[in-house]
């Protein structure tokens, strides 16, 4: 069977995703942060994105560990979570392997995690830093537009919510997302009570980011 990450360097439209059907998963990983922190969050931005994009994205997400050879058969993997983030040098060596051979995450500060992903980044890509991406970038306009960049789901600091991420060869590698919470927004409305605006604008801006990965960029 070929591996998601085959299919997904080939995907040119919309339509294309909709023909098989796909997984995305969880990022497992070490340091003592809730990577579990929105279990809701992943099928029910499947389920959005199967209902308003025509995709076949399977609602089953599991976990899979950074270290895992098994990071492969996901072309989409997203990370989250409150705390410590502890990558070892194996494993930040099969997550940049992973998105060098075409795989795509999203990390999403859930409150507590930037200032342990930022140095934990760093050994998977010691020689490429995290860029703001502008209101310019195509992952705001996907399927939805967001003109002013990420959607303000939970209040927390104050501050704007900001889209980062890696770029390797001209392609975008990783999205990091901060002073945000769209995970949050994922998940059941019963978890936080967000009202449904916050939530449909937090599934939007996460279904353009698939749409932007699978398409790989375009």
């Amino acid at each position: 069977m070929k591996t998601a990450l085959i299919v997904f360097s080939c995907l040119l439209s919309v339509a294309s995703i909709a023909q098989g059907s796909y997984q995305i998963a969880f990022l497992k990983y070490s340091g003592g942060g809730d990577y579990y922190a929105n279990p809701t969050a992943l099928p029910n931005l499947a389920q959005f994105c199967n209902t308003n994009l025509g995709t076949t994205i399977s609602k089953e997400t599991p976990y899979v560990d950074v270290g895992s050879p098994e990071l492969s058969l996901y072309p989409f993997i997203h990370m989250t979570g409150h705390g410590n983030v502890v990558f070892s040098l194996t494993e930040a060596e099969n997550l940049r392997n992973y998105l060098l051979g075409g795989g795509f995450l999203h990390i999403d500060d859930n409150y507590g995690m930037d200032k342990f992903i930022r140095e934990e980044l760093k050994k998977v890509f010691p020689n490429n830093s995290l860029v703001e991406l502008p209101f310019s970038h195509p992952v705001f306009h996907q399927k939805f537009d967001f003109n002013g960049g990420l959607p303000k789901i939970h209040e927390h600091d104050g501050k704007r919510p900001q889209a980062f991420g890696i770029i390797i060869e001209g392609r975008l590698v990783l999205i990091y997302t901060v002073e945000t919470d769209l995970s949050d927004g994922w998940e059941d409305q019963a978890v936080h009570n967000d009202p449904e605006e916050k939530r449909k604008q937090a599934l939007q801006m996460g279904a353009n980011i698939l749409m932007y990965a699978f398409l790989g960029g375009k």
